[in-house]
């Protein structure tokens, strides 16, 4: 009986949809429901597209970062390099859930072209691992020239920019701490052809990088056969600390061990924090959405409250009432939610040519790389964030059915027909 109970029967199904359009001299209840209904579609499609924009944010910017810098680094004491790196790699391979350990050369150094001078990040990488991290963002120019000994380099497409070359330009190195003379340390310039230049999509790393084959970058840096650092990946980025665990006291004498979340704790945090914030103050407009359909509720019950006297004298029971008026609530809530859906869907899918209009209109960079980081706007959207969407607009709207629905299932017929 209880189950026969929540379902709505012809009359009820019948008398819902009635009260859902109301009459000409209604229309103001008309009114107010619509706008409830719009208030809690935009809701709904707000949430959608900044919880995705903020997931796609986060994402992108992990999978750059880490795909650039790798999930740890063994590094020497104070900027020291590893002399014995090949022990420390062949240790970190054998370390369970290590799935490669790559060493490279990272110092910082300047560029010069012509008059102009551009602060760069030196990176030196083994040729295979040079080409299967920058190989599917090249953009330009041939990377098969990068060869060590043959003086080709790759640089970032916005580095390029800024130094106004290209493909087949000359760029000058300048290492600081070059070789020592009777005179002093003598600065280390060294000029190498640019064979091709790459775009990571993170304009700090499309600024800076000027990428080669190890062996020049340990002629240029005077290193020997030393590295810089060991970069290390594993099988699961979020237990990364666990599974390089059991190789930090193996190496403690050469370095240490930073992984990305200690690299990148300020940052991923920061967008943690704002992923959170930007979740609750959206969540208010919800509510505000909510509100309206309380309102609108309690005016068609006013309004309404002569029906609901006959209708109760004419056999209708109090259940019978409280799930009309509940069905019309969840109705508007339920048309809500998927106008919201459909319009977030069709934003995202949109996102960047609304950027790109507004920019237009406006005049403004809405999307600086050099401050946003990343060179396009990002989305991700996440089925457990619009469950939570769905299932939070839900119980607002359900919460906010109750009271109206049950006034007006405690109608007393006797008090309203008294004078009729």
């Amino acid at each position: 009986m209880r189950g026969r109970s929540m379902i709505l029967s012809p009359t009820e199904r019948m008398i819902a949809r009635r009260y859902l359009l109301p009459g000409r001299g209604e229309a103001f209840i008309l009114l107010v429901a619509s706008i409830s209904l719009g208030a809690v579609a935009l809701g709904v499609a707000a949430l959608i597209v900044v919880m995705s924009v903020m997931n796609g944010f986060r994402a992108e910017l992990f999978d750059k970062t880490i795909g650039l810098n790798g999930q740890a680094i063994i590094q020497g004491y104070e900027g020291r390099g590893l002399p014995d790196w090949q022990r420390i790699a062949k240790l970190a391979r054998e370390t369970p859930g290590v799935t490669s350990a790559i060493p490279l050369i990272e110092q910082p150094l300047f560029s010069q072209v012509g008059g102009r001078v551009e602060p760069i990040l030196l990176r030196g990488m083994a040729l295979p691992d040079l080409r299967s991290t920058i190989g599917p963002d090249v953009k330009a120019g041939n990377l098969a020239e990068v060869t060590p000994g043959s003086g080709n380099v790759v640089i970032g497409t916005k580095l390029a920019e800024s130094l106004g070359i290209g493909v087949g330009d000359q760029i000058s190195v300048l290492n600081p701490a070059g070789e020592s003379t009777p005179f002093g340390t003598a600065p280390r310039i060294v000029s190498y052809r640019v064979a091709a230049t790459f775009e990571i999509g993170i304009y700090d790393f499309d600024k800076a990088y000027v990428v080669m084959p190890m062996e020049d970058a340990q002629t240029l840096l005077l290193m020997g056969n030393s590295v810089g650092m060991v970069e290390l990946r594993t099988v699961n980025p979020d237990k990364v600390a666990q599974i390089i665990a059991p190789l930090a006291p193996k190496v403690v004498r050469d370095g240490v061990i930073t992984d990305w979340r200690q690299m990148n704790a300020s940052l991923f945090q920061a967008l943690e924090v704002e992923r959170v914030t930007m979740f609750v103050v959206l969540g208010i407009v919800i509510l505000i959405a909510a509100f309206n359909i309380l309102s609108s509720l309690i005016m068609l019950v006013r309004a309404k409250t002569r029906d609901i006297a006959i209708l109760r004298t004419m056999g209708a029971s109090r259940a019978a009432m409280l799930r009309i008026f509940m069905t019309v609530g969840m109705t508007i809530g339920v048309l809500g939610i998927g106008l919201g859906i459909v319009l977030g869907a069709i934003f995202l899918f949109f996102r960047q040519d609304v950027v790109d209009v507004i920019q237009s209109m406006t005049g403004a960079n809405l999307w600086d790389p050099s401050i946003r980081v990343l060179t396009e706007l990002p989305s991700k959207t996440d089925p457990l964030d619009i469950t939570i969407i769905i299932g939070m607009t839900l119980i607002l709207t359900v919460l906010a059915t109750l009271y109206p629905a049950y006034k007006a299932s405690s109608t007393d017929p006797v008090q309203v027909l008294r004078y009729e």
